[in-house]
């Protein structure tokens, strides 16, 4: 008896303080997802994905714009000359160099594209068909997040409520222990029964510690899908009650649903609207290009040039060989396209099973609810009842410690079961890809 006493008493020394108070107001799941939208570092990673595709998009349009570029440049040179002797001065040998002299140059220079079968017009859909799989890419990650906050929430009501499952059990187990001794004393019961008794203390004190552990584990995994450290202090106020699941009647409407609006199916059809620009751009690429360039600045000796020199015209460049890199731009663009394709088919498929599995266990987690509230009545009216035969004599101290490990496993059951489920919901609306 003392050998129990002594390890019960290390036990709570043992125990892990429990989280840290805070001032602050509880937080509501709509506060969490709030702070979350405001500083979760993959929403900051999504948003500056969105702003480079952006970038992108006026870096295609740019080639619809004239070129224009400033020089300015000196130079000093001397060069071998090749004069014919009929150009020599009379009774001088011609000469043999140029220089050395000094250059001073500058000017504007323009160029632009007046037409090209296409090429920038497909790049530019290319780049804001990128851009609108980027805003897609964001909008899934932000589904993720907001489900990655829904499901930690959860665990830490979950996590509070086994807590009190806990605390309840252990405060039961005391009841009994002294129930046994007073009948102990009584000469009624063995001192074994004293010592299993005290042993499930002990075991129900053990699983105290363990509860108290997981509850800040849970809070620190809370406050990192918030975005903030998890060693932050937190208190949280879960809602009451959850709406019942959708029949299998809505189903078929759930899976259209969800192929309307996940945002990842979005992004996979621009990305294929992305290829299919790209092979147009790359069968442009093949065709001849008609430019117009032109060129204003001066040239002199002089520091200051006072010689002017211009010139504008018109270019036409069509591709004679190239050892074949356009043709193989093209099937690499068409491949491409394939399998861009393949993976917007793919993802479909993943979608349906995702609802389907989302679905089931929505009404698996529903059902399991009900099920755990019939089990925690009848365990709560079987332990009232063995408790009483046993005070009477009419029972034994196991059968008293089995129904009391039953009823502890049953109500941890229905505590996990009713937080299991508001998840399943979440994972469900996410499945459709619902805002909320």
């Amino acid at each position: 008896m003392k050998t129990v006493a002594v390890c019960s008493a290390l036990l709570l020394l043992a125990a892990p303080p429990p989280a840290a108070a805070t001032d602050a107001p509880p937080l509501t799941l709509d506060d969490c997802l709030r702070a979350a939208a405001a500083s979760h570092p993959m929403l900051t990673a999504a948003a500056a994905g969105v702003s480079a595709a952006g970038e992108a998009v006026g870096e295609a349009r740019a080639p619809y714009w004239p070129q224009v570029d400033l020089s300015a440049g000196y130079h000093r040179w001397q060069k071998r000359a090749f004069l014919p002797a009929g150009l020599a001065l009379p009774g001088q040998p011609p000469p043999k160099l140029i220089g050395p002299l000094d250059d001073w140059t500058g000017g504007l220079t323009s160029r632009v594209t007046l037409f090209d079968f296409g090429e920038r017009r497909a790049g530019l859909a290319t780049a804001r068909a990128l851009m609108g799989s980027a805003e897609a890419d964001a909008a899934s990650i932000r589904a993720d997040v907001r489900l990655s906050v829904q499901s930690a929430f959860y665990a830490l009501a979950a996590a509070r409520d086994l807590l009190g499952v806990a605390e309840r059990n252990l405060a039961r187990n005391e009841s009994h222990l002294t129930l046994v001794q007073a009948r102990r004393e009584a000469g009624a019961v063995p001192q074994a029964d004293v010592l299993r008794v005290q042993a499930g203390v002990a075991a129900a004190r053990l699983d105290l510690i363990s509860a108290r552990s997981r509850l800040r584990i849970a809070a620190g995994g809370l406050n990192t899908a918030i975005g903030r450290p998890a060693e932050t202090p937190v208190a949280i106020a879960p809602p009451d009650g959850a709406a019942p699941p959708p029949t299998a009647a809505d189903l078929a409407e759930a899976v259209a649903a969800a192929i309307a609006n996940r945002p990842e199916l979005r992004s996979e059809q621009l990305r294929v609207a992305a290829a299919r620009a790209g092979v147009d751009g790359a069968r442009a690429a093949r065709a001849p290009k008609l430019r117009a360039d032109g060129s204003y600045g001066w040239n002199d000796t002089a520091v200051l040039p006072e010689t002017k020199e211009w010139q504008v015209g018109l270019s036409v460049d069509l591709p004679v060989f190239d050892a074949g890199s356009r043709a193989h731009r093209v099937a690499r663009r068409k491949a491409e396209l394939v399998r861009e394709q393949a993976a917007y088919d793919q993802r479909v498929l993943q979608v349906r099973q995702e609802v389907w599995a989302a679905a089931s266990e929505l009404e698996r987690a529903w059902e399991s609810i009900a099920a755990n509230e019939a089990t925690v009545r009848a365990d709560e009216e079987s332990l009232r009842v063995v408790r009483e035969r046993y005070r009477t004599g009419a029972a034994l101290v196991t059968d008293l410690l089995d129904t009391q490990t039953a009823l502890a496993v049953a109500e941890s059951s229905l505590a996990a079961a009713r937080w299991t489920y508001l998840t399943a919901q979440a994972a469900y609306a996410r499945a459709l890809g619902a805002e909320r």
